[in-house]
């Protein structure tokens, strides 16, 4: 699971960062506001990657795919791509809990018969 949720929020990391460069063209918005808040979201997405199997990790991606679709007030491509990788995410939690299962089934399996079996 740690590999595919990893590369999905690296992803966010650079889509964070374009769309900040988009944002920062709104004369509505001040840069500072816009980097602040990009910055934030691009730091979150990097740490999130080294506790995503820790306890509330997986919860606090569902909170960075909320805000993604949210910026979409902001940058309205960003309705699309939240909704994107929100898709993704899901993909990578699910299917990645499903990769974890299986291995350790594997793992137990051939610790069980000895070190003999390989």
């Amino acid at each position: 699971m740690r590999v595919l949720c990893s590369s999905t929020l690296i992803g966010e990391f650079f889509v964070i960062g374009f769309a900040g460069l988009v944002a920062m063209k709104d004369d509505g918005l001040a840069t500072s506001t816009v980097w602040w808040v990009c910055g934030v979201a691009m730091v979150v997405s990097v740490l999130l990657c080294g506790m995503i199997t820790r306890p509330g990790g997986v919860q606090l991606g569902w909170a960075l795919q909320v805000g993604l679709i949210l910026s979409g007030f902001f940058v309205p491509t960003m309705f699309f791509l939240g909704a994107v990788f929100a898709g993704l995410w899901w993909a990578s939690v699910h299917y990645g809990r499903r990769i974890d299962k299986v291995k350790a089934d594997w793992a137990a399996a051939h610790a069980s018969a000895g070190p003999d079996a390989a």
